[in-house]
C-alpha cells in the first residue's frame, strides 16, 4: 500500500509539459486553426490572413526554425511588457504582448496537450501565456492569461507569477 503513494507522488512531480498533442478529427470538430489560413513568412515569422497579425513562430527563449533550440523562458507581467518594449526580432520592433482576444485566435479548439496548431507554432509548451488584457480596471489587478494545454482563458491573480510569452505585431501593409 505505501508503494502504491508512493507511485502517486512521484506522478505528481512530473513536469507539467509531457503530455502529446490529441486532436479530434475534422470530421468531429472543424479546425480553428487550420495550417492555410497561415502564411510562414521565412523569417521565424507567421502571418494569420484571418486577423492580419504577425506573430512570431516560437515562444521567448526557443531558437531554430522548428522552435526546437533553446527553451521556453517564463516571465513576470512585468518583465513581458518590458522586454516585448524592446524586443527586435525579423527586423520589426513594435512587438508586443497580445491581448486575450489576439492569443484565443491562435488557439485550436480541436486539440489539447497543447492547444495549438503545431504546424504553425511548433513546441509550444502546455502551459500558461501572459496577454496584456487586464481583467479589471485596476490598474494593479489580475491578467487574463491563455492556457495552452486545453485552450481557455484564466485570470492570473497576481502580476509575479512566471508565464511564457508569444510576441505578435500588426502586419504592417
Amino acid at each position: 500500500m505505501q508503494t502504491m503513494r508512493y507511485v502517486g507522488f512521484l506522478i505528481l512531480l512530473l513536469p507539467y509539459d509531457v503530455s502529446a498533442q490529441t486532436c479530434r478529427t475534422e470530421m468531429q470538430i472543424p479546425s480553428s486553426t487550420p495550417t492555410e489560413r497561415f502564411v510562414e513568412n521565412g523569417d521565424g515569422t507567421v502571418t494569420d490572413n484571418d486577423t492580419g497579425l504577425m506573430w512570431m513562430k516560437c515562444s521567448l527563449g526557443q531558437s531554430d526554425p522548428d522552435c526546437s533550440g533553446g527553451s521556453v523562458a517564463a516571465y513576470t507581467w512585468k518583465e513581458a511588457l518590458d522586454i516585448a518594449d524592446s524586443y527586435t526580432f525579423a527586423g520589426y520592433s513594435d512587438w508586443r504582448i497580445p491581448n486575450v482576444k489576439e492569443l484565443r485566435t491562435i488557439v485550436e479548439q480541436r486539440c489539447y496537450y497543447p492547444s495549438v496548431n503545431l504546424a504553425i507554432f511548433p513546441e509550444t509548451p502546455n502551459s500558461f501565456y501572459w496577454t496584456s488584457s487586464a481583467a479589471d480596471f485596476d490598474s494593479s489587478g489580475p491578467v487574463w492569461s491563455v492556457s495552452f494545454d486545453h485552450g481557455f482563458e484564466a485570470i492570473a491573480f497576481t502580476r509575479v507569477d512566471p508565464r511564457k510569452v508569444r510576441l505578435v505585431r500588426n502586419r504592417s501593409f
